[in-house]
């Protein structure tokens, strides 16, 4: 992970972050209603994803932004759930161990943050992305949780917090 780096977003890194995330959205056919491209907090995810219930996290290769993700309360679910959001990488960013490196980053926040499930919502064609919510302990759910307004969404996994 030469030249890698994962850190808070700052302000300035809204744009591009917004940009990345509609690009990947886009390359699996998500570019519509119903999946995050859509989201209005796309465009102030650094004011969106603001401790202590919820940070957003950049991944970057040699200084230039290709990913991130975040977490924040479960719209409409219970104080314990946090949801995983908006964790996506550019095409050439994937295999660089970014993804793990989220996840470390991210794991204990959530713990910190007093949540005691983490919930993600997406895609069966995401299939690297779900590989390693498996490894970090997600398991598959029959059904939505909450209300997040991503009615697209076809894949649903929860993980308990401060397990495996």
């Amino acid at each position: 992970m030469k030249n890698t780096r994962i850190r808070p977003i700052q302000p300035a890194d809204d744009a591009v972050t917004a940009a990345v995330i509609r690009q990947v959205l886009t390359e699996y056919g998500l570019n519509r209603e119903g999946f995050a491209f859509v989201d209005a907090e796309l465009e102030a995810l650094h004011e969106n994803y603001q401790p202590p219930r919820a940070a957003y996290h950049v991944a970057e290769v040699a200084g230039r932004i290709v990913g991130g993700a975040g977490f924040g309360p479960l719209l409409g679910g219970d104080d314990a759930t946090a949801e995983l959001k908006k964790m996506y990488l550019l095409p050439e960013a994937r295999g660089l161990g970014l993804g793990r490196a989220l996840m470390e980053e991210l794991l204990p926040l959530v713990a910190a943050a007093g949540y005691t499930r983490l919930y993600l919502e997406t895609m069966p064609s995401m299939r690297d992305a779900i590989r390693l919510y498996e490894r970090y302990g997600f398991k598959p759910l029959d059904r939505p949780l909450g209300n997040t307004g991503h009615h697209g969404c076809q894949a649903f996994y929860v993980r308990s917090i401060g397990s495996a």
